[in-house]
């Protein structure tokens, strides 16, 4: 019995760093698209694809990119250690109900 209130603990305790690294990626990934704008307004190069170009290989633009990995890194983390919590409750409510069956039939 106490294994699935660890794991219903663990996931109240656990949502709001979930919930705020997903907020931060799309934060993040939201940026992305300011940094480029940005960049490609202080490029020179006269076609729209030689200022892309120069916006995604700017060391700024690269930053940002390297923060989105970080920050999905942590977002896919946490949500999959909530779902093996999740699954623990799963295991535990599908054991006894096993047990119990077990037990009607005299197993």
């Amino acid at each position: 019995m106490d294994e699935p209130l660890k794991a219903i603990q663990y996931i109240a305790e656990n949502s709001r760093a979930y919930a705020k690294a997903k907020a931060q990626r799309v934060l993040i990934e939201n940026s992305l698209r300011s940094v480029k704008a940005r960049l490609m307004n202080e490029s020179d190069a006269k076609t729209l694809g030689d200022r892309e170009a120069y916006a995604y290989a700017h060391e700024d633009y690269l930053i940002q990119v390297r923060a989105l990995a970080e920050a999905v890194e942590q977002e896919e983390y946490l949500r999959w250690m909530l779902e093996a919590a999740k699954m623990k409750v799963e295991i535990w409510k599908t054991n006894q109900f096993t047990a119990r069956t077990e037990m009607k039939l005299g197993l």
